[in-house]
């Protein structure tokens, strides 16, 4: 059986050429050049083709790079804290840690009322009984699939809108039309750390009397139109998982400007108890804990230097991927603020040759574990798929928009350094990108 790199030359008709350096500890050694980080002086510096992992060459990373790798602040802040917990012993129930997370989240967002939970699957879902929400609700097909099974958990169907394609976030048009006798309410997702459309599909609930909830996961310390986010609609609901750009070890939280809605939402997260020994609503244990709530708190406080972290990231992509034909990023609007959480490529697989999803196995190959958020899309995930067949039919932006996505890894670990060596192995098989087809079709037959 012939070797990978007899394959590989024989595809491409080539003779690979190895660039060398002499080490400083072991001059006369030749070695092959490390990808290294893409400024303008190393822009004609590429790998060769068969020193990508895919075929055969070392990872670039020893370590693997996740999209959302947890940011982490003061570590001795942090430790103080649990300290004080252990020490008073109240590690649940509202303590002093979840109080004054609330506070700060509350006074962030420009809202009234937070209550802390223990993650945003379970806030969504409180959100949702609290606003009595029944029927049917409108919902983005391209979001995390909690958004979806928060609504079906309970017994309330999810009906998929299309997106925007330049927005990700629902159509206004679209939702119009979707809007049935049985329709209830209405949830926008807030995509990327940038506003969905806001302002219209405020409109069209009021319009119709409609609940209006926001699936706010990724927008903390984001702005819409000057405005803070967290107190729009009846209410909007945060998440502080690991893979956020603050995180709370797991937690979540809905904000609202409503004292009503407020008043139920914290009791249904403690069983409905309004006493020692009483109960008035239907409720669940949803509490967050005070561990979580002291790194909460701890991140917060380097929550400016995480999002500047994110920013600076978003640019050394943007300028070292701007003159790559087929492959944009998504735009941030930089008079609003933004925590820059996501860093979103479009792929346009007509320009670039090499798939969007070939892209993602090479990236894998190094240890870059990109992801193709939000894909399929939840109308292909199940149940869905067996209750929506045809869903695919009406979702077209949808469907589009999940094959051309492609998130890279940013953070507080993600230095620009390590930026320029995952963007030239974009650079590297694009620019080869005929010949990288043929030699990921031979792989996979060999």
């Amino acid at each position: 059986m012939r070797s990978l790199c007899d394959l590989c030359a024989s595809a491409l008709n080539i003779r690979f050429k190895y660039i060398h350096r002499r080490d400083a500890k072991n001059a006369g050694v030749a070695q092959r050049i490390p990808v290294r980080a893409l400024r303008s002086k190393d822009m004609n510096t590429r790998l060769s083709l068969d020193a990508l992992a895919i075929f055969g060459g070392p990872p670039a990373f020893a370590d693997k790079l996740h999209v959302g790798r947890p940011n982490v602040g003061d570590r001795e802040r942090l430790l103080k804290r649990i300290t004080d917990i252990l020490d008073s012993k109240w590690l649940t129930n509202g303590g002093p840690q979840v109080q004054e997370f609330e506070e700060r989240i509350a006074e962030l967002a420009g809202v009234k009322h937070c209550i802390a939970m223990c993650n945003a699957t379970i806030a969504l879902e409180i959100a949702i009984r609290a606003l009595d929400l029944a029927g049917e609700v409108i919902v983005p097909s391209f979001t995390f699939v909690a958004t979806a099974h928060a609504l079906q958990w309970q017994g309330i169907t999810p009906v998929f809108c299309d997106i925007d394609p330049r927005t990700h976030t629902l159509d206004p048009d679209r939702v119009k039309e979707t809007i049935t006798a049985r329709t209830t309410g209405i949830i926008g997702v807030n995509l990327w750390g940038r506003a969905c459309e806001i302002d219209e599909l405020s409109k069209i609930a009021e319009q119709h009397r409609l609940k209006l909830l926001f699936d706010s996961a990724h927008a903390l310390g984001c702005s819409y139109k000057g405005r803070m986010i967290g107190g729009f609609g009846d209410a909007e609901v945060f998440s502080f998982h690991p893979t956020k750009f603050l995180n709370s070890l797991e937690g979540g939280a809905i904000v609202t400007n409503d004292a009503e809605l407020a008043r139920k939402a914290r009791l249904m997260k403690n069983f409905g108890f309004t006493s020692y020994d009483r109960t008035d609503y239907i409720g669940t244990n949803g509490k967050m804990n005070e561990v979580s709530a002291a790194m909460g708190l701890t991140n917060l406080e380097s929550m400016d230097e995480f999002m500047a972290a994110n920013r600076r990231n978003y640019h050394v992509y943007r300028e070292e991927l701007a003159e790559l034909e087929g492959v944009s990023l998504v735009p941030y609007d930089e008079t609003e603020r933004c925590n820059y959480q996501y860093v979103v490529l479009l792929i346009d697989e007509d320009k670039t040759i090499v798939t969007r999803d070939q892209l993602v196995e090479i990236l894998h190959a190094e240890n870059v574990l990109a992801r193709r958020y939000f894909y399929p899309g939840c109308h292909r995930m199940e149940p869905y798929r067996s209750l929506y067949p045809n869903a695919s039919s009406f979702l077209p932006q949808t469907e589009r928009v999940a094959a051309r996505v492609l998130t890279v890894p940013t953070g507080q670990v993600i230095t620009p350094e390590i930026i320029g060596r995952i963007c030239n192995i974009i650079h590297t098989a694009l620019e080869n990108a005929d010949g990288i087809r043929d030699l990921l079709e031979s792989k996979s037959a060999v």
